[in-house]
């Protein structure tokens, strides 16, 4: 990515956010929360000052207003050269394959969000911190949404997910600063290590409360029914004469985790979910393209084999050892990133 293009879109987008804020007299939205300690520093040492922190509350806020301006400039349907690049240039982790298949998807005009004032939750790292991030809760298009913000090079959004109905995020633990404390990759204070949780859900969406993991997540939409979906769609394929297998993977993206005022975790993370369909006799039996991959498959029926790649983010609350429980999936958003087939 040229630095010229983004330098381009930036601006754009800033003219944008300037006459939105002309018109409606009010400046960027301010946090009415906060997150922090990095997970890689011990409790017992001393947390770095405002001046000192790697991100502060301030700049969350205006990283979360450029960044969704920016990104909702780039999905209006325009003749700006390279809005797809452009667009995948403020992404990374499971949000980088997302948005690539939203534009491709609606012929490069995905659909466009609306966006409330954030609740931020915002780590207090230390300068020298290579990889901060924050989260936020705000509603888009008018449903809560929860994402996480992610810095490299520059701040891309790695996460976001719908809060599913009747849920809400759970009280984030906050310091006397106002910021949120990061939760360590193999903590063993709460029921699933933030590590083993993409692992775990994908388990549990394989085989469901059956399997060694069965317990660990609650039964729901995302859990066990996609497990018990998985074994009915497997046995209708084989009595119709194909193979079929769909499984999970947590792959390498990133996982976030905050911890909640109860002693447990708030985790997000993504899953790669992986469908394969295969004929076994080739010059009789055909396999139907759902109608959501014929953006990427333009013929309605395949003679041998179809796969399918989804890409899925959570949010899952995880209790603290000291009072075991199910996990809750509060959060989702996910869809088809691949297909493929002959």
């Amino acid at each position: 990515m040229r630095a010229y293009g983004r330098r381009k879109v930036l601006a754009l987008a800033a003219g944008v956010l300037a006459a939105a804020t002309a018109c409606t007299g009010n400046s960027p939205a301010e946090p009415s929360k906060a997150a922090a300690t990095s997970s890689a520093t011990p409790s017992a040492s001393p947390s770095p000052s405002a001046a000192e922190q790697a991100v502060t509350l301030d700049e969350a806020a205006k990283v979360f207003t450029e960044l969704t301006v920016t990104d909702d400039t780039l999905r209006a349907k325009s003749d700006l050269q390279g809005r797809l690049a452009l667009a995948v240039d403020l992404a990374t982790g499971g949000q980088t394959s997302l948005t690539v298949a939203a534009y491709l998807a609606a012929d490069y005009a995905p659909p466009r969000y609306r966006w409330g004032p954030p609740t931020l939750y915002v780590p207090k790292f230390p300068t020298g911190e290579r990889a901060p991030w924050f989260s936020a809760l705000a509603t888009r298009n008018g449903s809560p949404a929860l994402l996480t913000f992610a810095k490299s090079d520059r701040w891309r959004l790695s996460s976001a997910a719908q809060l599913l109905p009747g849920q809400k995020v759970p009280e984030i633990e906050l310091d006397a600063d106002g910021y949120a404390t990061t939760v360590a990759p193999d903590d063993k204070s709460v029921t699933i290590s933030p590590q083993f949780m993409g692992p775990v859900h994908a388990s549990v969406a394989e085989t469901g409360s059956a399997g060694v993991t069965g317990g660990l997540l609650a039964a729901g939409p995302y859990t066990t029914e996609v497990a018990e979906q998985i074994a009915s769609l497997r046995e209708k394929a084989k009595n119709d004469g194909f193979s079929y297998d769909s499984i999970f993977s947590a792959d390498n993206y990133p996982v976030y985790a905050l911890r909640t005022k109860d002693g447990g975790a708030l985790i997000q993370y993504s899953l790669t979910r992986t469908t394969s369909t295969t004929t076994k006799t080739a010059e009789d039996d055909y396999i139907p393209v759902p109608e959501q991959a014929r953006w990427a498959i333009t013929t309605p029926v395949l003679r041998r084999s179809l796969k399918l790649i989804e890409t899925h983010q959570y949010a899952t609350v995880v209790p603290p050892l000291k009072a075991p429980a199910a996990a809750d999936v509060i959060a989702h958003d996910g869809a088809l990133t691949r297909a493929s087939g002959q």
